[in-house]
């Protein structure tokens, strides 16, 4: 899996090459939007108006709202920092198992966090148009919340496109030992190797000469 370091399966971490990667970008985008998103809403998405000791969210007073996207802004942060940690650490992977497990958990979050920044869009988007008092209701902060809620869809979509065209990693397993197979003997091919001719030495063409003219007596 060339996004997660397929190709490197094994091998030692390169941080400036993962720093230049553009999932890690889109993962560190995702984790900034989700932080200005539950900041903005922590630090000045409940006000109090005159004469009223409870504070209310500024999306229409809708409490729920701003539960919500605090919650899903929390959770988003959380898990960017893990699944760059888990990005981080995939090159390092060699089980094909665990590299499957860890594409499949990040494709599936990623694909219902898309769904749920999206539910968080529209929801306050709606809860801010039917505001009709925003006297002394920080209006930069609610916006900000609104935009950064519509950008993180964009890159919790982009995270999951990439992670569903990416394949899985091939498995890394040795291939089984296939022995080495011989030809029975004798084989059909032809043989290279020839006897050489019979050469006569002395001593041989000495001992088949006749020995002179003697005969053996007849008895």
């Amino acid at each position: 899996l060339d996004a997660y370091g397929a190709s490197l399966a094994g091998g030692s971490f390169d941080f400036q090459k993962f720093a230049k990667q553009p999932y890690t970008i889109v993962r560190f985008l995702s984790w900034i939007f989700s932080i200005v998103v539950f900041s903005c809403i922590t630090a000045e998405g409940f006000v109090n108006k005159p004469h009223k000791p409870e504070a209310h969210c500024v999306f229409n007073q809708n409490d729920s709202a701003c539960h919500y996207a605090v919650g899903i802004g929390v959770i988003a942060f959380l898990a960017c920092f893990f699944f760059l940690l888990l990005d981080a650490y995939m090159p390092l992977m060699s089980n094909a198992k665990e590299r499957k497990y860890a594409v499949m958990a990040d494709l599936g979050f990623s694909g219902v966090w898309t769904f749920l920044w999206f539910v968080c869009f529209c929801l306050l988007a709606s809860q801010w148009s039917h505001t009709l008092d925003v006297g002394g209701i920080p209006q930069d902060a609610a916006r900000a919340t609104i935009a950064f809620s519509f950008f993180s869809i964009a890159t919790w979509v982009r995270r999951t496109v990439t992670t569903a065209h990416t394949p899985y990693p091939p498995t890394y397993a040795p291939s089984a030992y296939t022995p080495t197979t011989y030809s029975p003997y004798p084989s059909s091919a032809p043989d290279d190797f020839q006897q050489p001719p019979f050469t006569p030495t002395p001593s041989t063409i000495t001992s088949t000469q006749p020995q002179g003219d003697y005969q053996p007596p007849n008895y």
